[in-house]
């Protein structure tokens, strides 16, 4: 948003769904968007009807706006309930901001995409391929995490301000930035940690979370036996990586954020058993991580359902902290990763605002 107001000299009027930073750009979200950060079929069961209510409110609210250019972000569930109800806006151009992971599961959405939109913007360097010969033109973008604030985080200030000795080893732990992924999450990594104090005494812990989720976490985190600092913001989490020797996450963009850190992480997810079982039947690479999917290799150690244990996670957090060769291989794997997730020199937000722009024909 903020790169289509450089390129178009600020005459560009914006509205729609969307977050914190989206509104401080000028959206008048009509509803939260954490109402749709929902994942796997039985968590979006108990929200349906709030889900299919809001699907209507964002489709009605698209036919009385009647924009030039319709962008929709991820979230193709919602998406495509959305755009099968828009009955007065056929001639708006219509973008997809962030390719389906065609390429790990369901191919078949190639299709369904190239009827749907008019362009596509990806992540990933090799995903316009999986869509132009469907006749869906796509443009790599780049990925937003080139753009984060990491390059301005500092560490030894973080250590300072709270703290916690330069010597002291310190493991970031990340559970996810969703309610169902730090209940699912939080325990297994709080044994890890517990675990691994017993072989490291001078351990310390810190763990970066979002305002919605910092009482949760907060009350979550009391009866560790290790001590825990939690933290939220942005920056605030940017500079808790900065200064951490090691990092448990959960996978996700923060993956990423580690690799643009260089901290070498541990990489774990779990889901609800049922959509366990439907995405063990659909998925089709054998990796999580995006880094090791752009790297084709398991450069970071990820433990994904049922071996997402404490044990694993544990026992994989001491080799990073004890062997420096995997620590030293990890980082090195970091920096070949970000570097595939570059469109050249450009800003991934510069070239996804010049394409917008460049399917623009006022009316």
């Amino acid at each position: 948003m903020a790169a289509l107001k450089r390129h178009s000299s600020g005459k560009i009027e914006f509205a729609g769904v969307g977050g914190e930073r989206m509104i401080a750009q000028g959206l008048n979200s009509p509803f939260p968007i954490t109402e749709l950060s929902v994942m796997g079929l039985a968590e979006i069961l108990p929200r349906i009807f709030n889900l299919r209510r809001r699907v209507r409110q964002t489709a009605s609210a698209i036919e009385q706006y009647a924009p030039d250019l319709l962008i929709t972000i991820d979230s193709p569930g919602f998406c495509f309930a959305v755009l099968k109800r828009l009955k007065r806006v056929q001639s708006t151009k219509r973008i997809h901001y962030v390719a389906p992971s065609v390429w790990a599961w369901r191919p078949g959405r190639v299709h369904k995409f190239a009827c749907e939109f008019d362009h596509l913007l990806t992540l990933l360097p090799f995903e316009p391929a999986y869509f132009q010969p469907a006749g869906l033109d796509a443009t790599f973008v780049g990925h937003a995490v080139i753009e984060s604030e990491m390059g301005a985080a500092n560490g030894v200030d973080f250590r300072r301000r709270f703290q916690i000795d330069e010597n002291a080893p310190l493991v970031c732990v990340l559970p996810g930035s969703r309610m169902g992924e730090v209940q699912r999450h939080l325990e297994p990594f709080r044994s890890a940690v517990e675990i691994l104090k017993k072989k490291v005494p001078a351990l310390r812990v810190v763990v970066p979370t979002i305002p919605a989720l910092l009482e949760k976490v907060s009350h979550s985190v009391r009866g560790w036996d290790v001590d825990v600092l939690v933290i939220e913001g942005e920056k605030e989490k940017f500079d808790a990586m900065a200064a951490s020797n090691v990092a448990l996450a959960a996978s996700g963009t923060v993956a990423l954020e580690l690799a643009l850190a260089r901290v070498p992480a541990v990489i774990a997810y779990r889901v609800n058993i049922v959509t366990s079982w439907i995405v063990k039947a659909l998925i089709r690479i054998p990796y999580a991580n995006l880094v090791n999917v752009l790297l084709n290799r398991e450069a970071v150690p990820e433990y994904i359902q049922g071996r997402c244990t404490a044990d694993n996670l544990a026992t994989a957090l001491e080799t990073l902290l004890m062997d420096n060769r995997a620590y030293k291989a990890q980082q090195a794997a970091a920096d070949e990763a970000i570097k595939l997730l570059a469109a050249g020199n450009v800003l991934p937000s510069d070239v996804a605002a010049k394409t917008v722009l460049s399917l623009f024909h006022p009316r």
